[in-house]
């Protein structure tokens, strides 16, 4: 009986091992963002054309491109203020049309243009936006406190939003879009109008945040020694298609140019752009604008 039970055992264990073998290797986590076939066309007109792109959990990811390039259309889709015609977009893993309360959750999005309340104080803008997205109040007030000392405004966290610098305020919506931990941050040209300190100290604290909570961090920008230095891709859009994607490194070099912004006019071309052609951004500041008055 002895004998039959340690072959028993060992035939367990023979078992055990081959159904490991059989089992697919654990599988590399999704993409925070994951873009494929995306379009968008008004009265005729195509503003962005089939793209696919996919963007890592923890990456910072420059989206580029001049004015009327379909940046702004992209973005509008990435963060449900439009609906593609055609296309399939996964923010975290969730289709934004299908659940979209679940994909909201899992992204913050700071505006180009101001959307704080100016009469109230710093940590009212804060706890209102925790509030909400429905950080639990127990977890509100620590995180709160922690973001404001981490963006160098608890300080001044009493005082009113209209008395802050722009720096300040950018530096104070940059620090409310983190606070219900979102897994994606967009950014809108997060550093227009500011000083080349203010844009340094921004961009330090913003890179620290994406270290320390692997935050995904999806930016827009016309500064493009910002991007090179601190995006780990860039990707140039220009009449409503990718034209690139890559690292600063690899652009530079498939258009054998020694800056982005080098690279960047060799792949978009050096003529002017009509500013009119950016509808969507009027788009988003009358989103922002909306937003301020919650």
């Amino acid at each position: 009986m002895l004998a039959v039970v340690i072959f028993s055992r060992r035939k367990w264990r023979i078992i055990q091992a081959a159904f490991r073998r059989q089992q697919p290797k654990s599988m590399p986590p999704s993409p925070a963002i994951q873009v494929e076939n995306l379009t968008k066309s008004f009265n005729g007109f195509t503003a962005v054309k089939p793209i696919s792109f996919q963007v890592e959990r923890g990456e910072i990811f420059a989206f580029l491109g001049p004015n009327g390039a379909g940046k702004t259309t992209t973005i509008k889709m990435l963060t449900t203020l439009l609906r593609p015609n055609d296309g399939k977009i996964l923010l975290d893993g969730f289709d934004p049309w299908q659940h979209s309360r679940e994909a909201r959750q899992r992204f913050g999005i700071v505006f180009q243009d101001p959307s704080l309340d100016g009469e109230q104080t710093a940590y009212e803008n804060m706890e209102l936006h925790g509030i909400l997205y429905h950080v639990p109040r127990q977890e509100r007030a620590p995180r709160i406190e922690a973001l404001l000392k981490q963006f160098e405004l608890w300080e001044r966290r009493k005082d009113y939003v209209k008395t802050f610098s722009g720096g300040m305020k950018r530096r104070l919506e940059i620090a409310r879009g983190f606070l219900h931990t979102p897994g994606i941050l967009f950014l809108d040209e997060p550093t227009l109008g500011l000083d080349p300190q203010s844009r340094n100290q921004l961009w330090t604290h913003i890179k620290t945040l994406n270290q320390q909570e692997q935050t995904t961090v999806f930016l827009t920008t016309h500064y493009m020694d910002e991007a090179e230095r601190v995006a780990h891709r860039i990707a140039i859009i220009d009449h409503g298609a990718l034209v690139a994607i890559g690292t600063a490194a690899e652009l530079k070099t498939r258009t054998g140019t020694d800056s982005l912004e080098a690279a960047f006019l060799a792949l978009t071309g050096t003529s002017l752009r009509d500013e009119s052609a950016n509808a969507g951004g009027d788009q988003l500041r009358r989103f922002a604008k909306m937003w301020q008055k919650r």
